[in-house]
């Protein structure tokens, strides 16, 4: 280090004593020093006293450089004059910003750890937990260790404050479009809202109606409906008197249901009018049926009549149910942990439905873990629920939001936003109306979400887009870490003149967005963070851990991963030398995932083989369940999955294709809605099924002048498959796929998949096996 000659001088100084003279020095500065800046100059004496005794030769040279005195002045007297020339304020104002970002910079390298490597029983491998916990969490409150004693804790201390809202119906309406066809339009008003303490009125009710209709204790209850007020009642009020619950989705075809409903024995079902509509259609089919609970809807009445004449079920609306539940209560049954809560149906993506079999603990402990990840959970959060409540995810989440008296605001996919198919033009979307702080979604709608938002930017074209494209780059640059990006008063200025309007389309209130069901493209979370300025925690998890896997934390940015193992799990990485998938790979563990803890359930329904292939118990007792996907460790121990064992196809010279990730970075393309790729080990290449995107492929064909009588032709001309098969090959490029992965032939498809044609679930799946068969000849013709 440099020292200055006055601060030798007042160390060494001429003479022999310099300790001394320092004392001296300091204790007649005067008033200007305080006690503590004396004791600090004092110390700094010492120091340099030290030095210059083992470097005597340093003092001499700093004497021979002596400069004049600097003078300690009195605090508060102004500064004299300085010769010297003082730094720019302006080239300080771009120094420091750059030095903070290549701080930061610094500090992203050196991750900290999400997730830390455990010991753990079982079969070898390489598992990791979540840093903070060294055991996996089962509750999160205090004395409750059901989910019905959750609910009734949550009634008691949020007595007032609204829980479920429901959308009036003002009108139902039928619109006409070209072609002949119609199309159902709603025009709804504003959310009326149910609180707690009479949400709990109504679940006490509904739990003793079901005994008074005749109801038996140790028989099941089927919820066949789509998500609503009604389902969650119904749920709950099962749940007091120990009833396990069938869940079922409301677009599940007629074998499913049959099999779902005989295998379980059911003996009363609760549905909607279109439900209740199919299970009169299946009436003859369903051995163990005896009544049926409808919702109240519009035009009910005439399946109502149907019902009671032509089968000898007990027909009772849910609203009878209710009064004559609280005329004439039954005390509670409370379940134990160990009791089943639910069997949830899968979607069905390989099959025949499985139903898995969920305990209050198992749910519970999903519920707790997610309560230490999501900030500031509570009152103010205001959530949209949209999806099948069939589903583990939207079961999971509307439970942990009445668990932290928040709002739930019923909505549904065809009215979720102002320009929504069921949403009559000039009114409001649920969404709009709703103004969510928080709401779950699966990939393939924030897909839409960002296609949409991309669709009318670029139909703007012109200055429009021009300015979406500066914000978007800017603020993408302040997201990657960059101090050049946008941030402070120039984000606020792109969020009111380009973000606000995007971030209108969900209300415009949305603080955390939590995806989950299947893996997020990096460009869409990206996306969606930018634009709704709000970011996306992504989840990893099956129906058999009860959504519990991983989740990504608050403040974790990075895209392409799905966060470290939650609180309630650990995750494991086991050797799969097929697939050439090895816990030993460098830089990063590989294998197949797999998840043990209190979430991981007991097994199949009436399906002990299955079970036992797939969920096994270790030495110490915990649970563990093998997922079938292939993920690895990055090193802050946060989870990507790169790969599927079921998807993997070896071709005809031996290189593997995994389906899935080709189609997941496929998907991006702007000319597909979705696609299945198909490989036939008797080839060495593969081909792809592409349903293609209406919009955008007519306005290409309109740019190239291409005449054609309607979509399903445009979709067979050469032309437009050239242009779609060049679009993948671009997307292909850009995810860096193998030349073997990218498809060499395609079939363009016209109409769309979705869960009412059969060929994708109701979490939007593709159902590989029935788009093989439905388009055999299809797939047939392209390996011709």
């Amino acid at each position: 280090p440099v020292i200055s000659a006055q601060s030798a001088e007042l160390v060494s100084g001429p003479g022999p004593q310099p300790a001394s003279r320092a004392r001296k020095g300091l204790d007649s500065v005067g008033p200007g020093l305080t006690r503590g800046e004396t004791a600090r100059a004092t110390q700094v004496a010492r120091a340099i006293q030290a030095v210059t005794k083992r470097n005597p030769s340093l003092t001499d040279s700093l004497r021979r450089r002596r400069r004049p005195r600097r003078v300690l002045r009195p605090r508060g007297a102004p500064a004299p004059p300085s010769p010297g020339r003082s730094m720019n304020p302006y080239f300080v104002g771009i120094l420091v910003p750059i030095a903070v970002s290549l701080l930061l910079r610094k500090r992203r390298k050196a991750e900290r750890k999400r997730g830390v490597p455990v010991e753990v029983g079982g079969e070898p491998g390489y598992t990791v937990r979540n840093y903070r916990f060294e055991q996996p969490v089962e509750t999160h409150w205090e004395g409750v260790s059901t989910l019905a004693e959750l609910f009734e804790r949550s009634c008691k201390e949020y007595v007032y404050m609204p829980l479920l809202g429901t959308r009036k119906l003002i009108s139902r309406e039928t619109e006409s479009a070209p072609g002949g066809r119609s199309f159902e339009k709603l025009h709804l008003g504003e959310y009326d809202w149910k609180c707690y303490a009479d949400s709990f009125k109504s679940v006490c009710g509904f739990s003793s109606g079901l005994f008074r209709v005749g109801h038996q204790k140790n028989e099941r209850v089927a919820i066949f409906a789509e998500t609503r007020a009604e389902w969650q009642i119904a749920l709950q009020a099962c749940f007091r008197q120990n009833i396990t619950v069938v869940t079922i989705y409301a677009s599940l075809g007629e074998e499913a249901l049959c099999h779902s409903l005989n295998e379980t024995e059911v003996s009363t079902v609760v549905c909607g009018q279109k439900e209740l509509k199919k299970l009169i259609d299946i009436s003859g089919q369903l051995d163990t049926v005896k009544r049926v609970v409808y919702i109240n809807e519009e035009g009910i009445s005439s399946e109502d009549s149907l019902a009671r004449n032509s089968t000898s079920w007990r027909i009772e609306s849910f609203e009878e149910v209710v009064r004559i539940g609280t005329e004439a209560p039954v005390e509670a049954n409370m379940p134990l942990p160990s009791d089943v809560a639910v069997i949830m149906y899968t979607s069905g993506s390989t099959g025949l439905p499985k139903g898995v079999m969920m305990t209050h603990r198992n749910v519970l402990a999903t519920l707790s873990a997610v309560m230490t990840i999501v900030p500031s959970l509570g009152g103010k959060d205001i959530y949209l629920a949209y999806l099948p409540l069939a589903h583990i995810l939207e079961l999971a989440a509307e439970a942990l939001m009445a668990a932290v008296g928040a709002s739930i605001g019923y909505g549904s996919p065809l009215t979720l936003t102002d320009t929504s198919n069921k949403i009559k033009k000039g009114t409001l979307g649920d969404a709009s109306a709703l103004k969510p702080t928080l709401m779950t979604a699966v990939p393939a709608i924030l897909d839409r979400v960002r296609d949409g938002v991309r669709k009318k930017v670029d139909t703007k074209g012109g200055a429009a887009k021009k300015l979406f494209d500066i914000a978007y780059n800017r603020r993408l640059a302040a997201i990657n870490g960059s101090w050049l990006g946008a941030w402070g008063l120039e984000k606020l200025l792109w969020d009111m003149l380009v973000f606000g309007k995007v971030r209108a389309i969900l209300g415009g209130k949305i603080r955390f967005v939590l995806s989950g069901g299947a893996p997020l493209s990096g460009d869409t979370q990206r996306f969606i963070n930018i634009c709704l300025g709000a970011p996306i925690g992504q989840g990893y998890g099956l129906t058999e851990t009860c959504a519990g896997g991983t989740f990504s934390e608050y403040d974790d940015i990075s895209v392409g991963r799905v966060g470290a193992p939650l609180p309630c799990s650990y995750i494991k990485l086991i050797d799969w030398p097929e697939g050439g998938y090895l816990t030993t790979d460098s830089p990063m563990p590989r294998g197949e995932i797999v998840i043990g803890g209190p979430n991981v359930t007991k097994g199949y329904f009436n399906n002990e083989a299955k079970t036992n292939e797939v969920y096994k118990d270790d030495e110490k007792g915990m649970r563990w369940f093998y997922s079938g996907d292939i993920g690895r460790f990055h090193l802050d121990g946060c989870l990507e999955i790169i790969d599927r064992k079921k998807d993997i196809v070896k071709l005809q010279h031996g290189e593997y294709v995994s389906l899935g990730k080709v189609e997941a970075a496929l998907i991006v393309s702007p000319y597909v809605e979705n696609i299945m790729i198909h490989a036939d080990p008797f080839h060495n290449y593969c081909v792809a099924l592409v349903v293609a995107a209406h919009n955008e492929l007519e306005n290409w064909a309109s740019q190239q002048g291409i005449k054609y009588s309607d979509f399903a032709d445009l979709c067979q001309k050469q032309e437009a498959v050239k242009e779609v098969l060049g679009s993948l090959a671009k997307a292909a490029k850009q995810a860096r796929l193998e030349k073997f992965e990218i498809p060499a032939r395609i079939k363009l498809i016209p109409e769309p998949w979705t869960p009412e044609s059969g060929l994708v679930t109701a979490a939007l799946k593709l159902k590989r096996e029935v788009i093989r068969k439905t388009y055999e000849n299809d797939l047939a013709q392209l390996y011709a």
